[in-house]
């Protein structure tokens, strides 16, 4: 360089600090985390627990399967039962932010429901049929009478 310059660089420890304008300045962070979290992406909470949708889940699979099986003589009242129990509990957790598929629970509150009717209706009509085709032979006054017996006359030509 020229004679009484000082090197290049000399004297300048970088850029000035920033102004934080009245605020404290961010706290350091290690191993070049983001401010706000800590280093490796975690928050500054530490790991947060996970969502319990387990329920909620549940509650919508077993609704669905209470609805389609209108066929399973009952066992679908006791399926909705039990979508109608976890999707309220699961409602419950999703409202206290513990789980994130408030629509999953809603939907097994639902289809719950509906698996109970459908299931009741058809347990209701299985009876009645059953009851009424009872009835309906203990009226006949004789058990040899049918309806649907044909006779065939031959006559004779002549």
């Amino acid at each position: 360089g020229y004679a009484g310059q000082p090197p290049i660089g000399a004297g300048h420890a970088g850029p000035p600090p920033a102004a934080h304008y009245g605020y404290p300045a961010p706290p350091a962070q290690p191993y070049g985390g983001y401010p706000g979290y800590g280093a490796y992406g975690v928050g500054p909470a530490g790991w947060a627990p996970a969502p319990n949708n387990g329920l909620g889940t549940a509650a919508m699979v077993i609704g669905i399967v209470s609805v389609v099986g209108f066929c399973l003589y009952g066992l679908n009242i006791v399926l909705g039962i039990l979508a109608l129990i976890f999707g309220i509990i699961g409602l419950g957790r999703a409202k206290r932010g513990e789980a994130t598929n408030r629509g999953m629970a809603l939907a097994g509150v639902i289809l719950g429901s509906i698996g109970i009717v459908v299931g009741a209706t058809i347990l209701g009509l299985i009876i009645w049929a059953a009851t009424s085709a009872d009835r309906d032979s203990d009226y006949d006054s004789d058990p040899y009478d049918d309806p649907f017996a044909t006779s065939l006359v031959v006559e004779g030509r002549g």
